[in-house]
């Protein structure tokens, strides 16, 4: 811990195209990236297949999937296959899609059904109830299925480096390279710092668009 805390605190480290701050740049990319396509496919079919019951199996199927899938011989197999620059964030969207898919499947699919007919009795349309009771009382297991993802992407986006990519991995993987422990070391705490970091943001987002009442599952869940 020493030694890494020494790497850390070295100011070379902090400076140039190799400097922390533009190795956490490009890793925030690589996440941000990968989180936003997986969130624009995953959480619409989510929301879509739990309020209409169709598809379940397929949601349960690929969350299964998801959980088994061996992400770096994925993104290995992506590097080896294809031709463009950018379709190494493949295999990070691939792994970001269960959670986002199954939790807001779930969240919306288990919305109290006397709300849903309390809703239909005022009149709303089924897009209305979707979209005033279900989604706003499906965002704690919304807000869940995001936030898995989004800490997975960022710990997997260090096997980018893996590739020849840049990133927090670059550390990790040139620093086992050259033997350099200390190096290895405070490329994981940037990157576990960076997780933790993600996540506070995404539970502020949370406490802006959850109900009040509605935290307290949020929580437990």
């Amino acid at each position: 811990m020493n030694q890494a805390w020494q790497w850390l605190t070295r100011p070379a480290n902090w400076h140039g195209s190799e400097g922390i701050p533009i190795r956490v740049l490009e890793h925030l990319a690589y996440t941000g990236i990968a989180f936003g396509l997986a969130a624009a496919i995953a959480l619409p079919l989510g929301v879509i297949i739990g309020h209409t019951g169709r598809g379940a199996f397929a949601v349960i199927s690929l969350g299964n999937f998801g959980r088994a899938l061996p992400t770096l011989g994925l993104l290995v197999f992506a590097y080896v296959l294809v031709t463009s620059s950018v379709d190494w964030v493949i295999p990070l969207v691939i792994l970001a899609i269960p959670p986002i898919l199954v939790n807001a499947y779930e969240g919306v699919l288990g919305v109290d059904p006397d709300l849903k007919d309390a809703a239909r009795g005022m009149g709303m349309t089924g897009r209305q109830v979707l979209t005033r009771v279900e989604i706003p009382v499906a965002l704690p297991l919304i807000m869940l299925g995001l936030r898995i993802a989004a800490i997975q992407v960022v710990a997997t986006a260090t096997i980018a480096a893996y590739i020849g990519l840049g990133g927090l991995g670059r550390y990790i993987i040139d620093g086992l390279a050259n033997n350099d422990y200390a190096e290895v070391a405070g490329g994981a705490i940037v990157v576990v710092v960076l997780a933790l970091l993600v996540q506070a943001a995404l539970l502020i987002l949370q406490r802006f668009t959850v109900s009040p009442g509605l935290r307290g599952q949020a929580r437990s869940s």
